[in-house]
């Protein structure tokens, strides 16, 4: 008996996809290549939660693409009503795969940023569209939530002691968003954006090689 290997997990898939796709051509089951993409990115979202199971200090690597395929999956077998949400359940739930990175061992407090940033590229993004939510706002949202960020990498213990440097960039941040909150100033955000995103690149520098004693 010949041995069951990928190239028969391949060839299975293909077939049903193919299948799929022409019950959808005939109006039989509409959104099924969807949901076979989706389920495809489940399962290898489970692959990669397996590894990292298996060892989670070694291993740390493999929860971000498990979890960037759990959102891709969790993105495509969405009902089309909540369609507009697919973007930011991908980017919540890469955000959470590097929470989890600091979560399983302090001294990779660095995921905190990563992590903290496409948190709230996620609720940016999911309340960009809502009618009671103006452009300024977003722009608010968004300075907020990197200045929660910060605030959280100088809080948050880690064994390199307390990181106080963290605390310049939140306050600046915060007060960016209550500036930009209001509507006499939304204008500003289209030239504050570039220049906050250089200052808090090289924050999040100087933080990586700042020691502490």
């Amino acid at each position: 008996m010949r041995r069951f290997d990928l190239r028969m997990i391949f060839g299975l898939g293909l077939m049903l996809l193919g299948g799929l796709m022409l019950l959808e051509k005939f109006g039989i089951l509409r959104g099924a290549s969807s949901l076979f993409w989706g389920a495809a990115f489940l399962v290898g979202a489970a692959y990669f939660l397996y590894i990292f199971s298996q060892s989670p200090q070694r291993s740390w690597w493999a929860i971000i693409p498990a979890m960037a395929l759990l959102g891709l999956g969790g993105s495509a077998i969405l009902p089309r009503v909540f369609s507009g949400l697919g973007g930011g359940i991908f980017l919540g739930a890469l955000g959470a795969a590097f929470f989890i990175i600091y979560a399983t061992d302090h001294s990779r407090w660095w995921g905190i940023i990563p992590g903290g940033v496409l948190l709230t590229l996620a609720a940016v993004s999911m309340f960009a569209d809502s009618e009671q939510f103006s452009a300024f706002g977003s722009g608010s949202l968004f300075f907020i939530g990197l200045a929660l960020t910060f605030l959280l990498v100088a809080l948050l213990p880690n064994p390199f002691g307390k990181m106080q440097w963290a605390y310049i960039p939140a306050v600046a941040l915060f007060i960016m968003g209550a500036v930009l909150g209001s509507s006499s100033t939304a204008g500003l955000a289209e030239y504050v954006w570039p220049v906050a995103l250089i200052v808090v690149g090289l924050l999040v520098i100087f933080g990586f090689f700042y020691k502490t004693e």
